[in-house]
């Protein structure tokens, strides 16, 4: 087998592996990493926060959201 059938082979397969893996099937995959990310939970209202999420946001959020709770309430979780 030469080199010219060898290049005409990895073409064909990457033009498969492209066709398969369109931008949908990246689209759906990047929304399940974003889901399973989402782990902070406030305990008030249920709303869910990224992992990455800094305290400050969190602080935020009870501040905005709740104002009677502290954020200790709605994130028993999370350290300052």
């Amino acid at each position: 087998m030469g080199n010219g059938a060898k290049a005409q082979q990895k073409q064909q397969r990457n033009a498969k592996k492209a066709a398969d893996s369109g931008p949908k099937r990246r689209v759906t995959g990047q929304l399940k990493v974003n889901e399973a990310a989402k782990t902070i939970i406030c305990e008030v209202c249920k709303q869910t926060f990224l992992t990455t999420t800094r305290y400050p946001a969190l602080a935020q959020h009870a501040e905005n959201k709740h104002a009677s709770k502290t954020v200790g309430d709605c994130f028993p979780n999370v350290k300052a």
